[in-house]
């Protein structure tokens, strides 16, 4: 059944959700929540540019995302991020394309639907030519919109016709900004001397290091002249916030432990002389699935395999520990099996394998699929019936899948290709249908077990995690302020972390992980506030807000750790320059400071780093000043220390480089910028983020 035709069907909604998502995520690839009650009178997510995001046209796409992405361990909080991304992209691209006028004609329109890259394409191609089909698709789409079913068209339009506006107006938008791409002869002449200039110079050299930091002290004042000097440096988009906490912890204890594995210990002598060890674990519970077949010893993934396979059948070894898990395993049986087997078969299917519907009954699926047995024992031909008749992907392959490893497979599939010997044909049930199968080769025998494992997660008791909860209640609650905090970390002996630069939208705590209820808090409090025990992961977390850091230039306590060396660097280099350099010569300067006269050779501009001291830029612009050759310089603050230098010799390599080449790589890093257009866009739109308010 094809997609044009499942979109005929109004149940089968989900289905083209997921696939619209999946057009616009690869189009723009470039590249539980739950809602305040003060916040219940607005469904506005955020505004960009003036543009609004409403709050149900974004959860509809993110529950297709999550849909989407079910499988792949995707979480809520990173496709909100994500979607949220998109929708700013969006909005921003879309606002540009009005600005410059671009239009999707309905010819552009029909190029990109039925063109060689259709997103229909794979719905209408014929499977014996691979001949496209560009007229029946058209006919599906016409047929549908003339039946005037407002759902359909709907999903005709987020499933294909919007998705197809967004690729053209993005890829015209694209190519205007690479064509616009120009490389001057002055830019290239100027890069071509700069790469052929050569310098060599002697040099006196005194590092910061020599100065002890203990003899520098930079106050906040200091700080301050800093940031208001280089004020465009320390400016915020976002407001963030500090917090200092404590941990209780409420993993497993030892007694949790010794519970467990008590318990496993228990089930040992009836786990061994149980007859039917599936049925056993299902009554006893177990956190490792029983899998009912076999594995040889290198599909095996336990750790301690070489001691399992040695277990006498329907013996059981243990307990023992494997990570967080006390575990039983008992032999079921031991054969020999190949490791990879080659079948080729039909599938006779109970269900839809797409839509996952009913199409027949048990009963007339088991009576095909004998039916097919029949005709291919008196003489009828495989790959017709297969075409035919098989639900599988792989019919047009006649059926076949190449040899496969074991475990690959469902169950009994899998016993029937490794159990039976080369040859072997039969019908086999599993939970898609009824399969004919024939077994084509069997490769490399070896020992298989099949094993049985009773295992049991150590997890905290109840009391445990309540003993946890309590101790950070009575801290929280005898906190009354953050020096109170402070006293209170010292007299239970737990240590203080901290974490800094959270923002209003983040899911995670740096060193605490998933934290978003914690996250709220901080926001929806301030400077000074002690929480009640937020349980995160396996510990309750106490902490108090200790810094609330506007949006704007950044305070004198945000810049420091960034900034004191910096800034102590530059009273060093102020107090050597004063102190150390005396005289008008490199000689002089040597004599003065006791730092011998040191010599670069042959410095290229297009790789300026002197040897044994590293980057140096103020030195190495000097170094190429031709006007100071022959000249003794001033003393020059450096980012390691201070440089006196003496240019010997500053000119050009001989040789001319390929200015063909460098004009096509210059012109290929600007263009290559333009992909990069968005971020310049997304940096100067008004954005207004309200995602907090709902997530």
């Amino acid at each position: 059944m094809s997609v044009i035709q499942r979109i005929r069907d109004r149940g089968a909604w989900i289905i083209f959700g997921i696939i619209a998502v999946a057009l616009i995520a690869f189009i723009l690839q470039d590249g539980v929540g739950r809602g305040r009650n003060s916040f219940s009178n607005t469904t506005t997510i955020g505004v960009i540019n003036g543009e609004k995001i409403e709050r149900p046209d974004f959860e509809e796409k993110l529950a297709l995302q999550e849909r989407l992405y079910a499988g792949q361990g995707a979480q809520r909080e990173q496709l909100i991020g994500s979607l949220w991304n998109q929708e700013v992209e969006r909005v921003i691209l879309n606002q540009q394309y009005d600005k410059l006028g671009l239009q999707v004609s309905p010819k552009e329109l029909s190029d990109i639907l039925f063109g060689s890259n259709s997103p229909f394409k794979q719905e209408f191609t014929d499977a014996a030519t691979g001949e496209f089909k560009v007229n029946e698709a058209k006919q599906a789409i016409a047929s549908m919109k003339k039946s005037r079913n407002a759902d359909q068209i709907k999903m005709i339009n987020s499933v294909y016709i919007n998705p197809a506006v967004e690729k053209g107006l993005r890829n015209k938008y694209q190519t205007l900004l690479v064509q616009s791409a120009y490389i001057p002869k002055w830019l290239l002449e100027k890069q071509q001397a700069d790469n052929n200039s050569i310098t060599s110079f002697s040099y006196v050299y005194v590092p910061y290091l020599s100065v002890s930091d203990t003899l520098v002290k930079v106050s906040d004042d200091d700080i301050a002249a800093y940031i208001k000097k280089h004020s465009k440096e320390f400016s915020k988009l976002e407001e963030t916030r500090n917090i200092s906490y404590v941990t209780f912890n409420a993993a497993p204890s030892g007694t949790d432990s010794a519970n467990t594995l008590n318990q496993v210990q228990s089930y040992k002598n009836d786990f061994a002389a149980s007859k039917d060890a599936e049925a056993f674990l299902a009554k006893a519970g177990t956190d490792l699935p029983f899998y009912n077949s076999y594995f040889n010893k290198a599909k095996m993934q336990q750790l301690n395999k070489d001691t399992l396979i040695k277990i006498p059948v329907g013996s059981v070894y243990g307990p023992y520990q494997d990570g967080s898990m006390f575990v039983l395993a008992k032999m079921i049986g031991a054969k020999q099996w190949p490791d990879s087997a080659k079948v080729r078969h039909i599938l006779i299917a109970t269900t839809d394998p797409k839509t996952n519907q009913p199409i027949r009954t048990d009963s007339a699926a088991k009576k095909l699929a004998d039916s097919i047995q029949a005709a291919i024992i008196t003489g009828a031909n495989f790959d017709a019936l297969c075409s035919r008749y098989s639900a599988d992907g792989n019919k047009d392959q006649g059926g076949v899948y190449d040899y496969f490893p074991q475990g690959q497979m469902v169950v009994p599939f899998n016993d029937f290709a490794f159990d039976k010997p080369v040859g072997s044909k039969g019908v086999v049930k599993t939970d898609f249908g009824y399969h004919y199968i024939e077994v084509l080769g069997q490769k490399n025998p070896s020992m298989a077990y099949k094993i049985a494992y009773l295992a049991k997660a150590v997890v905290a008791s109840n009391e445990t995690v309540s003993a946890a909860n309590t101790a950070a209640s009575q801290f929280s609650a005898s906190s009354k302020n953050a020096k109170v905090f402070n006293e209170n970390a010292i007299k239970d002996k737990k240590q203080l972390h901290g974490a800094e630069e959270i923002k209003q939208n983040d899911y995670t705590i740096t060193g605490m992980g998933q934290s978003r209820q914690l996250v709220r808090w901080v926001y929806e409090h301030g400077v000074g506030d002690i929480s009640d025990p937020t349980e995160v992961g396996d510990q309750y977390v106490v902490a108090i807000i200790s810094a609330v850091n506007k949006a704007g230039t950044m305070s004198v306590a945000e810049a420091r750790p960034q900034v004191e060396n910096i800034v102590r660097n530059e009273k060093k280099a102020k107090q050597i320059i004063e102190t150390k350099f005396k005289g008008n010569s490199l000689e002089a300067y040597a004599a003065s400071t006791g730092a011998p006269v040191l010599r670069a050779d042959s410095l290229v501009f297009s790789a300026p780093i002197i040897t044994g001291v590293g980057s140096e830029p103020k030195v190495i612009g000097a170094a190429f000043n031709k006007t100071l050759t022959g000249k003794t310089s001033d003393p020059i603050a450096g980012a390691t220390g201070v440089f006196v230098i003496k240019i010997e010799n500053n000119g050009a390599r001989p040789g001319n480089l390929d200015l063909v080449s460098m004009h096509q790589n210059l012109l290929q890093g600007a263009r290559a910028s333009a992909y990069r257009s968005q971020e310049a866009l997304k940096k100067a739109a008004v954005i207004k983020d309200s995602r907090s308010k709902f997530y």
